[in-house]
């Protein structure tokens, strides 16, 4: 199983993102789960999602410890990358991080 989770302000694409992913397991024929988190600001507040893809069912979608980190922003990235999964990947915006 390959578990992403991506955090970002909200307007940053953070949602959007983690969809077409989880979009992208389903035309491959796999399992895949999109759990989206975010407050109640239009834009600027916090954002992420955790998105699960796997060649069997998925048992809970949620993500503590990411294979792969997308973080789109410093207050993102100083709360995930150390949950990040040993040996995993994390990607960060450098213009905001």
């Amino acid at each position: 199983m390959l578990s992403i989770l991506l955090a970002g302000f909200g307007g940053q694409g953070v949602l959007f993102a983690g969809k077409i992913m989880a979009y992208s397991g389903l035309i491959e024929d796999q399992y895949v789960s999109w759990l989206p988190s975010y407050g109640p600001e239009m834009r600027g507040g916090t954002a992420n999602c955790s998105v699960c893809i796997s060649d069997e069912p998925i048992g809970s979608p949620l993500v503590l410890n990411p294979d792969v980190l997308v973080a789109m922003n410093l207050p993102s990235y100083d709360k995930f990358i150390d949950k990040v999964a040993p040996g995993g990947i994390a990607v960060v915006d450098s213009s905001l991080i």
